[in-house]
């Protein structure tokens, strides 16, 4: 037997999460069955766990788009029992059982090797948001955004995506400004290495075509009206790495910063994202994330407390990176 968070829906279409005890003919199709040492809980938990968006369409479902664990079995020749892995992406926690459980079967397909440089606990706390940040880094990077251009913003800087965001674009040498609703989090955000703090509020509201161009690059992880004040600030051949919409999947903005500026607007999904692009992207992680940061920008919960988490997070109300341990 094994204890999960398993989520109904009642016939009004609420969703309700309880602890349950399953055991392994209850577990979803798959080839590797991994005993789940971490989770984490990311934005999109919290939008499926209380029902506030439409993440799942069949219940029941054990929630967690991510988790680092120990093979117990498998049927797939590139794992073995006794491996540690890593699962973020691929639609697990959303229509595949999750990680917020003591174990998981998943496709071998979906799976990398945990690095040797990583603790189980160390690779959850960078997770499916720190995955998201070095793309979105590597992204601006590519694009050919360097730190002598000039300074780059982050929004959303308190969450997941944008704290690890942060403290990868110090690490890389960038003027860093962190954007923020919580004016309690200034100076934690300029210990993981932002030099300026900029009230979410300077960003609100309706936005002109073009403004005075300040950002030589940019994360974004909450779009809507945020990320148009954004672009309507970026220096000329600026780009925006986009990966995230907290505040809105709307986007008011004109095409005068893309053909007046040059500007680059990037998507960036770590959902879908191939094999050996993740490799590299946690590859990266290891050498740019110093073991000082990991305590920084985390902290561990159990189980129990994940449905009160899941509240606090979709109001913006959770700091850095909250590890779940089953």
């Amino acid at each position: 037997m094994f204890k999960a968070l398993q989520l109904h829906q009642d016939e009004s279409g609420k969703t309700l999460a309880q602890i349950v005890e399953l055991d392994n003919h209850h577990l979803p199709e798959g080839n590797v069955t991994v005993d789940v040492e971490y989770s984490s809980l990311n934005y999109k938990d919290g939008l499926a766990i209380t029902g506030t968006g439409k993440i799942i369409r069949d219940f029941p479902m054990v929630p967690g788009i991510d988790f680092v664990g120990t093979v117990s079995d498998s049927e797939d020749d590139r794992y073995q029992v006794g491996d540690k892995v890593i699962l973020t992406g691929w639609g697990v926690g959303e229509r595949h059982w999750g990680g917020m459980s003591q174990r998981a079967r998943v496709k071998g397909d979906w799976l990398v090797p945990l690095p040797a440089a990583l603790s189980p606990e160390q690779a959850m706390a960078i997770g499916t948001a720190g995955l998201t940040a070095m793309l979105c880094v590597q992204a601006l990077e590519q694009a050919g955004v360097k730190p002598e251009q000039g300074p780059v913003l982050v929004t959303g800087a308190s969450g997941g995506v944008g704290s690890v965001a942060v403290t990868l674009l110090a690490k890389a040498g960038f003027d860093v400004h962190a954007v923020t609703g919580r004016a309690d989090n200034a100076d934690w955000l300029k210990s993981l290495g932002a030099h300026t703090i900029v009230a979410r509020s300077e960003l609100e509201g309706q936005s002109r075509p073009l403004d005075k161009a300040i950002w030589a690059g940019a994360v974004d992880t909450v779009g809507g009206d945020i990320l148009a004040k954004v672009l309507s600030q970026m220096a000329y051949d600026g780009a925006v790495a986009a990966c995230g919409l907290a505040a809105s999947f709307q986007l008011p903005t004109t095409v005068m910063p893309f053909i007046l500026r040059g500007v680059k607007l990037l998507g960036v999904d770590s959902v879908m994202c191939p094999y050996e692009r993740r490799l590299a992207a946690w590859q990266r992680l290891c050498n740019d994330l110093g073991h000082e940061h990991y305590d920084a920008f985390s902290t561990v919960a159990q189980l129990e407390q994940v449905p009160e988490l899941a509240q606090q997070i979709i109001k913006g109300q959770v700091r850095g990176r909250v590890l779940i341990q089953p």
